[in-house]
């Protein structure tokens, strides 16, 4: 399979494209703008767009939808070139079918739920997502070559929308805090996925081995889980905080005081684990240990961001910044992840005696 300079491309685009749309999302809710729009798909009832009357907020609201078209552009080309560089016309056809299959099916379900009276988002985005679902199982059945790269990009596809899904409820439940929250974490996750793709990209293809001790592994992946725990908290904490999206949204009733405590605690113990990593990496001479460097100074930027915000009383920057940063250090974790294996055949020929004359 040969990977060509427009698959690279479109790859970091959609990387960039999903960092992008957590900036928006978050300028959203941080500017109260989070009903902005408030009805799904169209902005207001019998307009796809906003209205004068709804001023800045239904522009920042849009913006964000908006956004949201152009994350499932990219991320289509994306699917394409792979399953192109994979399989050729014989893997893209089918995946045109189920697509545009999929478009007019969806379009006569809304068109006919409407006419009856009934919403027809719903409908609508089930066949859509019914449609990437069947398309992704036939093609990874279809096309044997390079399933982790189109596997990743199916997912990617998937969850693009799925959010599109999770953002319309998120405004027909009047912003529900976890469907809000549960609408962030899902886009972070859509960061670590696209990030993972990239490097799978860089990666040669066959089995791998395990390029680290096997106590290094396991305590990764306890501080994968740490890294989890420290997000949601850090996202319920958001949800009974100040910036909800509207005035007028209701908490979920938790005390916004204690769960900040209570996010710096995994918070914390994230970092000290997180300097253990570094250290062993740089002093065995690991191959994680320019990640996992990065990863453990964006993880002293967003801790001293964190501080800075809760000390500042919440300004709406600082906390946009936290929430990019949580982003980018759960995809620089991700590399890390993927950097503690190496592909079998490397490490044979490096193993390989020297002939000489």
């Amino acid at each position: 399979m040969t990977i060509s300079p427009a698959l690279r491309v479109f790859a970091w685009l959609s990387f960039i494209a999903e960092v992008i749309i957590i900036g928006t999302g978050g300028a959203v809710r941080l500017t109260g703008s989070g009903l902005g729009c408030d009805q799904w798909p169209l902005c207001t009832p019998g307009s796809l767009v906003p209205t004068q009357e709804l001023g800045i907020h239904g522009l920042i609201e849009f913006g964000n939808r908006t956004m949201t078209g152009a994350v499932g552009i990219i991320a289509l080309i994306v699917l394409l070139l792979a399953l192109s560089a994979a399989g050729g016309r014989r893997a893209v056809v089918p995946a045109l079918v189920f697509a545009v299959g999929g478009v007019v099916v969806a379009i006569g379900a809304y068109v006919a739920f409407t006419a009856a009276g009934a919403s027809g988002a719903v409908p609508m985005s089930v066949v859509l997502l019914a449609a990437v679902i069947a398309g992704a199982i036939y093609s990874l059945v279809k096309t044997p070559v390079r399933r982790d790269l189109l596997t990743l990009a199916w997912i990617v596809m998937a969850g693009v929308m799925a959010q599109a899904v999770v953002g319309g409820s998120a405004v027909l439940t009047g912003l529900n805090p976890f469907i809000v929250g549960f609408h962030y974490a899902s886009s972070l996750l859509l960061v670590c996925v696209t990030a993972a793709f990239l490097v799978r990209l860089r990666t040669a293809p066959g089995p791998r081995e395990l390029a680290v001790p096997k106590w290094y592994l396991i305590l990764a992946h306890v501080t994968s889980l740490v890294l989890a725990l420290t997000i949601a908290f850090g996202i319920l904490t958001t949800g009974n905080g100040p910036h909800s999206g509207d005035a007028a949204v209701v908490r979920t009733g938790f005390d916004a005081s204690v769960l900040a405590h209570v996010h710096s605690w995994p918070g914390y113990t994230l970092m000290a684990l997180a300097v253990v990593l570094v250290a062993a990496a740089w002093a065995l001479r690991l191959p994680t240990r320019g990640w996992v460097s990065a990863f453990t100074l964006a993880l002293v930027v967003q801790i001293a961001v964190g501080v800075w915000q809760a000390n500042a009383a919440l300004p709406p920057l600082l906390v946009g910044i936290h929430m990019l940063l949580a982003a980018l250090s759960a995809a620089a974790y991700v590399v890390t992840i993927f950097a503690m294996k190496r592909p079998v055949a490397a490490q044979a020929a490096r193993e390989e005696p020297v002939l000489t004359a």
